[in-house]
This record gives structure tokens, C-alpha cells and sequence, in this order.
């Protein structure tokens, strides 16, 4: 994942900045402790700015998160025992392991995340929900009961496009949808620029890069994207 320098305007959006030698250094001795722990489903995420809301910020680390693998679970809470603090589950393993290793420091408005291994399923069952291990128990068996029928539905039909452009343009985003949250799924992609949102139009949003190949690799690449559950992204290059 490739993290380039760049401005932004947002008051929680920190500069995505190449990473010193010194963090590095740091980073990867954390990274080393991480494997002192056993892998596990669920990653453990502090120092993530206590000022951003609840739902706000579980909706900006599912977007950040859900690019390594499918996520069964987001549990963050703003008491005083939990705050900056939160947890994110994924259906497989690979996918936790992938996202403790790229998301290592990440700035996460304008504070870098320290991510780790949950130490135990039970470790966060105790700190979070009573009833946690049997919410995920019940999810886990309704996915496995959908699997079958969702083998049989078609795959969507492509999305019309034109001609190549260095400016993508987004649609049928969800209405919770912000700049900040666009701005981490394509900042991984080179020659990213900016994003920039339609005023009174909250389903729709435009892309730019630096040249008509590298907005096709991140258009490829985040077709039908969901930001949210039951909103599917529809990238095509804007109009010239």
C-alpha cells in the first residue's frame, strides 16, 4: 500500500507523510511485539483521537479497514475505560494479519494508530458486550445459511464507461458519505490528487490523478467498493 504526502482541509484528516527512519524503526519494534502475540480474527486499535464520534469513526474504519478482507465486526465505545480505543473483527485471518501489518501507524485523523493482535476472543467479550461472542456466533451462522444462495446470483452487469480520463467520477455513494473517507480508500493509489464532493448531492463525488493510467488502476481496483453494507460504488471516468 502506497501512502503519498499531501494537504488536506479537514480539521481530522492528517497529512498522509512517508514515514521517517526513526518511526520506522519504531513501528517495526512494534511490529515484532505483535508477533509475540498469537494471530487472531480480531485486531486491537488505540490512540485513535477520542474527539471523532461513534458512529463517525466507525464508519471511517470500516472504510479504511474493509480494503484487506471482509469485516463481521466494529466494536468501538466512548466510555471512559474504552475511548481511543476500538475493534475490528475479519472473517479471516489473512485479512487481520494484512491490515496489522499496512495500517501500522496509519495517520487516522491526524493520529497514528498503534494496532495489535486481540490477545483473546474473551479479552474482548470482557471489555466490550456481555453478549459479544454470541452475537458473532449468530452472524457467523446466518452468512454460512446465505452462502448457498449467494452463489447463484449473477455477477452485475458492467458499469458503461468513457473514454479514459484522469478524473473519475463516483456515484450511488451513501448519504453518510465524506471527503475524508474517500480520500483514505484512493490515497493508496499513485498519482492520487484530490477528491472533491458535490454540494447538495451527497451520492456523488469526483476523483482526480495525475494521468488517465493511474486513475484506471484505482477504478479497476475499487469497482463496486461498499463504504457502507448496501451501498455499492460505481466508478467510471468523468466526461470530457
Amino acid at each position: 500500500m502506497v501512502i503519498k504526502n499531501r494537504q488536506n482541509s479537514s480539521p481530522f484528516f492528517g497529512r498522509f507523510q512517508r514515514v521517517s527512519p526513526v518511526v520506522h524503526e519504531r513501528c517495526e519494534r512494534k511490529r515484532d511485539s505483535n508477533m509475540d502475540i498469537r494471530p487472531n480474527h480480531t485486531i486491537y486499535i488505540n490512540n485513535i483521537n477520542d474527539k471523532v464520534k461513534k458512529e463517525e469513526m466507525k464508519r471511517s474504519l470500516y472504510a479504511l479497514f474493509s480494503q484487506f478482507g471482509q469485516i463481521i465486526d466494529i466494536v468501538a465505545m466512548k466510555t471512559m475505560k474504552m475511548r481511543g480505543q476500538a475493534f475490528v473483527v475479519f472473517k479471516e485471518l489473512a485479512g487481520a494479519t494484512n491490515a496489522l501489518r499496512q495500517l501500522q501507524g496509519f495517520p487516522f485523523y491526524n493520529k497514528p494508530m498503534r494496532i495489535q493482535y486481540a490477545k483473546t476472543d474473551s479479552e474482548v467479550i470482557s471489555k466490550i458486550k456481555g453478549t459479544y461472542g454470541d452475537k458473532k456466533e449468530k452472524k457467523e451462522k446466518k452468512k454460512k445459511a446465505q452462502e448457498p444462495a449467494a452463489g447463484l446470483t449473477k455477477k452485475p452487469a458492467a458499469v458503461p464507461d468513457n473514454p479514459p480520463n484522469y478524473i473519475l467520477f463516483l456515484n450511488n455513494l451513501p448519504e453518510e458519505t465524506n471527503e475524508m473517507m474517500l480520500s483514505m480508500l484512493f490515497n493508496q493509489f499513485p498519482g492520487f490528487k484530490e477528491v472533491r464532493l458535490v454540494p447538495g448531492k451527497h451520492d456523488i463525488a469526483f476523483v482526480e490523478f495525475e494521468s488517465d493510467t493511474q486513475a484506471g488502476v484505482a477504478k479497476d481496483a475499487l469497482q463496486g467498493f461498499r463504504i457502507t453494507a448496501t451501498c455499492a460504488m460505481k466508478i467510471t471516468y468523468a466526461k470530457k
